[in-house]
């Protein structure tokens, strides 16, 4: 039997809706390692049929490290506006101009990568690199979790990095 508290429990830690953790939950029998595999498959698969759709709104996020000396810009476009203003959306934006500035990748993905760059491409590949703040998941996997979280297509449009003598 599911609880409204294993139910609220399961939102705070994936930020789904109530109505799919207590699906999850049921469907995994109350294993909550299991509903979040759940949960994060589906974000996936939503995330997919969301990827068509148009990115017109979201912000611009700077982060500066290293007393000034890195900085980092990135654009990333959502649907409404609404969503571009919610804690979630700027967060990603801020995790991603954080990865930017830490990692310094070279395109948004493998096939981004300028040919010159040494090594494997997809490690230079921003959304294929692991993220700085948990290196289970890509920075594409936490972009396709913000996606499920506000049901919007969310997208990587543009980055830079800046660096003092670089």
């Amino acid at each position: 039997m599911v609880t409204a508290e294993d139910v609220k429990r399961l939102r705070a830690e994936t930020g789904a809706g109530v109505m799919d953790s207590k699906r999850a939950l049921e469907e995994s029998g109350g294993d909550f390692e299991a509903a979040r595999r759940l949960l994060r498959e589906r974000g996936i698969a939503a995330a997919t049929k969301r990827a068509d759709r148009a990115t017109g709104q979201g912000l611009v996020e700077a982060y500066i490290h290293g007393d000034g000396r890195i900085g980092a810009l990135v654009e990333v476009n959502c649907e409404t506006d609404f969503v571009a203003r919610t804690d979630t959306f700027r967060r990603l934006a801020r995790d991603v101009a954080m990865q930017v500035a830490a990692m310094n990748p070279r395109g948004l993905t493998a096939e981004d990568v300028p040919g010159d760059v040494e090594g494997d491409r997809s490690e230079h590949a921003l959304l294929e690199q692991p993220f700085i703040k948990d290196a289970s998941q890509t920075i594409g996997e936490l972009l396709r979790e913000a996606i499920a979280q506000t049901g919007e297509n969310i997208r990587v449009a543009n980055f830079a990095r800046f660096e003092l003598g670089g």
